[in-house]
């Protein structure tokens, strides 16, 4: 059993209306279970369907989810801070954040739970160690998740077999230490970067079933995952790396 306000889960809300109901549904089933749990919504100008108005609805009918409309957020990052923050805030001990559309298994949470509670700082979910998996995502997404962990291990110095990973939690003590960190990533990069900056902490890995289709990844958030790739190694080299 979890008190009310030990655990919170953070998740950007972008264009979901087509899956909105079944995910939320999923998510409650879990909560009930559970008998505990607060859920932030984060919403931004990247929305151009429904999903604000039925996340304020929700909220509005169940008071363990919380909207919040970001319209400042300028990036995907933007919106994962900006629900740490919110979720900081108040206070809760530990704080999960996951992928709305179905990508992340809401049966997953009790597992995370266990881990941090286990004596771990951090938890990462992992497509990639037994248990894990990758599913109904497009060949060249698939290599590049993989090759970024390869690459990433390779020159940063990590020993993750999930580098870039979205589905991860952390106690609050970890989470108030990267809000006061200026992140460098702007997109996909963001969880590689969480990964080497906490390296040093205890971390475990969590096996995930990542299930929906993964959105082309940009020439621009490529750009920017190579020059923060080579930032942090830079540092490396040169006998300053950084450590959170």
């Amino acid at each position: 059993m979890y008190y009310d306000n030990d655990w919170a889960v953070i998740i950007p809300m972008a264009n979901e209306e087509p899956d909105f109901k079944e995910f939320i549904e999923e998510l409650r089933t879990v909560l009930n279970r559970l008998q505990t749990g607060k859920v932030y919504l984060i919403v931004d100008n990247v929305s151009k369907d429904r999903t604000r108005e039925l996340c304020e609805e929700l909220s509005s009918q169940d008071q363990r989810f919380c909207t919040i409309w970001a319209p400042e957020n300028r990036s995907v990052v933007d919106a994962y801070l900006r629900g740490y923050r919110e979720a900081y805030a108040q206070n809760h001990e530990i704080i999960i954040e996951m992928d709305a559309g179905l990508s992340h298994d809401p049966k997953a949470l009790p597992m995370f739970l266990r881990v941090l509670n286990e004596g771990n700082h951090c938890a990462f979910g992992s497509r990639f160690i037994n248990g894990g998996s990758m599913a109904d995502s497009p060949f060249k997404r698939r290599v590049l998740s993989k090759a970024g962990t390869v690459l990433s291990n390779y020159l940063l110095g990590t020993k993750l077999y999930d580098m870039t990973s979205g589905f991860q939690g952390f106690h609050r003590q970890v989470v108030g230490e990267f809000l006061n960190y200026r992140l460098l990533s702007k997109a996909h990069f963001y969880q590689t970067e969480l990964r080497y900056l906490l390296r040093k902490k205890r971390c475990a890995e969590i096996p995930i079933h990542y299930q929906a289709p993964s959105p082309r990844v940009s020439q621009n958030a490529i750009t920017n995952s190579l020059s923060v790739l080579w930032y942090y190694l830079l540092k490396r080299l040169t006998f300053k790396a950084i450590n959170l």
